[in-house]
């Protein structure tokens, strides 16, 4: 049985807030806005979706919203990973209730399991969810870098289809792809990286800044899928400063930022998250009225 494969631009979808909740309407607005954008797959409840300060009954919620909205449309592929192995397999059985087409598993943050932990961390959802699982490797948030050593023995599972790599470190990315060869399929979590990694065989990225801009990203990560690889270069270059300005603070800040500068939603955040310094929001605003967002 082959494998599912993701591929192209996947978007990591912000979660609206208004008056402290979930902003419902908003959020089904963006989900639309992706697909009209060209956008390969949703993800909700990501890092960029805030998911450490959802609670339970949230983070299944907008999973469900996106999943309706979506309607078969793209993939959707929910956030559903935790430091505690048995909550993920809660939410990743949940996912698949509700039609998911996949789901994204950060590795275990703050507990910082050994790579044995993490293999069997990854086993036992793997084994539990019956859905096609993206491992997702960050270790500037979670402690733990998954080796590409263990990236290989985690291949050949058949439920495990893809790895959002978010080390910064393409010599690692490099290293996974050599020893995972077609196994799994790579995907950038940086959108600067998209293009090199996509260079040495990863397929896409679940992009941030495609939050703003799905129909760039789209098409970058489509004409070098497509073999045009002098258009690739121009729409990676041309994206490169934008991408960089949505990590002029901690993700997802300036992208939720950009989104209520565009009329999109409302400026909300939930702490420890707040809003932008003024010097950073004004660097942040030239470079949306500089790519002719505002």
């Amino acid at each position: 049985m082959a494998k599912r494969v993701f591929q192209g631009s996947i978007v990591a979808l912000v979660t609206p807030f208004r008056d402290g909740k979930v902003d419902e309407a908003a959020l089904k607005a963006l989900v639309e806005f992706q697909i009209a954008g060209g956008t390969d797959g949703i993800v909700p409840c990501g890092t960029t979706g805030e998911s450490p300060t959802l609670d339970h009954d949230e983070h299944k919620h907008v999973i469900d919203v996106v999943i309706q909205t979506v309607n078969k449309r793209v993939p959707v592929i929910a956030g559903t990973g935790s430091n505690s192995t048995a909550e993920a397999i809660s939410l990743t059985k949940h996912a698949k209730r509700a039609g998911a087409d996949g789901a994204l598993i950060v590795l275990p943050y703050y507990n910082k399991p050994t790579q044995k932990g993490l293999i069997e961390h990854c086993r036992a959802i793997a084994d539990a969810a019956e859905l096609p699982l993206v491992l997702y490797n960050i270790p500037g948030r979670t402690g733990v870098n998954m080796l590409p050593e263990t990236v290989a023995q985690l291949a050949d599972h058949l439920n495990i289809v893809g790895m959002k790599e978010a080390t910064g470190n393409l010599e690692q990315m490099t290293q996974d792809i050599v020893l995972c060869g077609d196994k799994l399929s790579f995907l950038s979590g940086d959108d600067t990286l998209t293009l090199p990694l996509m260079s040495v065989g990863g397929r896409g990225i679940i992009s941030v800044v495609a939050n703003i801009v799905p129909k760039d990203v789209s098409a970058m990560t489509r004409a070098f899928l497509g073999g045009d690889w002098k258009r690739a270069r121009e729409l990676h270059l041309k994206l490169f400063p934008l991408s960089q300005a949505m990590f002029y603070e901690t993700n997802p800040i300036p992208v939720k930022t950009s989104l209520a500068m565009m009329g999109k939603i409302r400026e909300e955040f939930r702490l420890p998250l707040c809003s932008m310094t003024d010097a950073n929001r004004k660097r942040l605003e030239a470079a949306l009225k500089s790519y002719g967002l505002l």
